[in-house]
């Protein structure tokens, strides 16, 4: 199982690397309109936001300190950055899930979500990777639906 949630978020991880490489103008990826409300940089942030959150500070103990609200104002950071920062929390989640006991799956796990509902550590981690291929799938489509020279 631990495997094959390393290879998962691994995966979908290196797929929004190459979404927000294949933007063929960088301003792109910050764009909205009326019906599309959150920019993929937004997303992006938000994906990094919760794994470095939800992975690598409340399995890994890291010293991360999210600012949700940022996630969705901050704009145009630079392709640059945002591929370090996919490359960041790629290290945090195989260096975390690295150090994770195959018996603590099933354990609870101690992170509240789900209306406070106790539910697995394998559930959990089940969830943010689900959480994760939601929103690619979401940048994707902005990409094909903003950047109509990279269908």
């Amino acid at each position: 199982m631990l495997d094959s949630l390393k290879f998962i978020f691994k995966r979908d991880l290196l797929r929004l690397k190459e979404e927000i490489l294949s933007y063929t103008d960088e301003s792109i990826i910050w764009k909205v309109d009326n019906n599309i409300t959150n920019s993929a940089g937004n997303l992006y942030l938000h994906l990094v936001g919760n794994l470095n959150t939800f992975i690598g500070v409340g399995y890994g103990g890291t010293d991360y300190i999210r600012n949700r609200e940022a996630e969705f104002s901050l704009k145009n950071v630079e392709r640059v950055t945002m591929l370090k920062q996919i490359d960041d929390v790629i290290i945090v989640i195989e260096d975390t899930l690295n150090k994770i006991e195959v018996s603590d799956l099933e354990k609870d796990c101690t992170i509240r979500l789900f209306n406070n509902e106790t539910k697995s550590n394998t559930y959990f981690l089940i969830h943010i990777a689900s959480h994760l291929a939601y929103h690619l799938g979401q940048i994707n489509y902005h990409r094909r639906l903003f950047d109509s020279t990279k269908n």
